[in-house]
């Protein structure tokens, strides 16, 4: 009977073992590759079709319930690019290099540079939209930010013209006047970008935008989207986002706001803290709140903190790695988010028009794509080489027992 029960529980034990290898935890290194798939994924139709100056031609128009929306057909092809950049830049800042990644870095920075003479050239067939309605102002600001996220790759390798064009579109969004909500911080952002680019800049939209920002804030890291609170993901897809862009410049060339840059520094890894327990144990989150069509963008600032090296202590980068992946892999795993051609699709996990607002289009859907700015972190960074870990939603969930309680911040 003993060796018989030493034969059982050999062959238990053998079945553990190779279920355990069966579900083995990807490496960072494939986390990586996965993240640049769905990435390259989700730009291939807008700069493919872009850099070819057809994007226009190519590009559909879907929005609301299947309804038509003129202002939509007016502004989404900005939108796709000026998101699609803003997510994509710190990658493409890496610059080339003799790897399979640097190499493809370089063709996706070939294909962005020749999009963005298409998108801001007068006589091209793709020229963007910058006066008509108020939706420019969103998405030129979205674009600044992008090219302040890759200033020698993209800003630094356009043409002349091309650099003289797009300061020509800065000069008309000036004329368009925000609201007063987070559209303030487009009005700033786009006046950071001027000043990092050229050297010159009205610091009245940035001024105004910060006052009223720190009049809006309603404490434990989080702001009112106007005098308002929102219980939605407007303080990671603009909000924290943008003023930390807009305060980084500030710093850079001693603007001023050197306070409020050391206080929005505590909030924004503060927030970056409650982002990462959003995350529950399967890669979902609440769906709560305006947008929600932007998907994976929900987690814009998670991502930027990570990038920033702004995490709290309470968080390593690992388990935001993992955490995110789950997330991504989450969304992606449902069919329907594209389109036969390659097309992002309105909803959350899948295709879902009826979530939608009015407000949304084809090209709003590319600010999914700020969830991947930790590639900007290079390969070698603890981000990807630290092994698997799980996150907070995770190991609670499970009963581990070194969870640590959340605390709010005072300031």
């Amino acid at each position: 009977m003993k060796v018989k029960k030493r034969i059982f529980t050999g062959a238990i034990l053998l079945v553990v073992s190779l279920t355990s290898n069966l579900h083995a935890q990807p490496t960072g290194a494939q986390d990586r590759v996965y993240w640049i798939e769905i990435l390259t994924q989700i730009a291939d139709p807008v700069l493919v079709n872009m850099s070819q100056d057809k994007l226009r031609a190519t590009m559909p128009v879907e929005t609301l319930a299947g309804g038509e929306n003129p202002n939509n057909a007016r502004t989404t092809h900005l939108e796709a690019l000026g998101r699609l950049l803003a997510g994509m830049a710190p990658w493409l800042e890496l610059g080339p290099d003799q790897t399979p990644e640097g190499k493809l870095r370089e063709k996706y920075t070939q294909l962005m540079l020749k999009s963005i003479e298409h998108g801001f050239d007068p006589e091209s067939s793709d020229y963007l939209n910058f006066e008509i309605t108020r939706q420019p102002l969103v998405d030129m600001a979205f674009f600044c930010e992008g090219l302040l996220r890759a200033p020698n790759q993209i800003w630094g390798r356009l043409s002349d013209k091309t650099k003289q064009d797009v300061v020509n579109a800065m000069e008309k969004i000036r004329k368009i006047k925000p609201i007063e909500s987070n559209w303030l911080l487009f009005s700033a952002t786009v006046e950071a970008a001027s000043l990092e680019f050229t050297g010159e800049w009205n610091p009245e939209p940035a001024s105004y935008a910060l006052m009223r920002f720190k009049e809006w804030y309603k404490g434990d890291g989080w702001y009112g989207d106007g005098t308002d609170f929102h219980m939605d993901y407007y303080n990671s897809y603009v909000i924290h986002p943008m003023m930390m862009d807009v305060l980084l410049v500030m710093q850079r060339h001693q603007k001023g706001e050197k306070e409020l840059f050391e206080l929005e520094s505590k909030r924004f890894t503060r927030f970056a803290e409650q982002q990462e327990r959003f995350i529950s144990p399967d890669g979902s989150y609440p769906v709560v709140g305006r947008s929600i069509a932007y998907r994976f963008g929900a987690f814009h600032q998670l991502s930027q903190a990570s990038l920033l090296n702004m995490l709290p202590t309470s968080v390593k980068k690992a388990q935001v790695r993992c955490a995110l992946t789950a997330v991504i892999k989450k969304q992606m795993s449902v069919e329907g988010n594209f389109d036969k051609n390659g097309w992002l699709t309105l909803g959350f996990c899948g295709h879902q028009p009826e979530i939608a607002e009015r407000y949304i289009s084809t090209g709003s859907l590319y600010l999914c794509t700020t969830v991947f700015l930790s590639l900007g972190l290079p390969e070698t960074d603890a981000f990807w080489q630290d092994p698997y870990a799980e996150w907070t939603g995770k190991r609670i969930w499970s009963g581990q027992p070194d969870v640590k309680l959340d605390k709010a911040i005072k300031s």
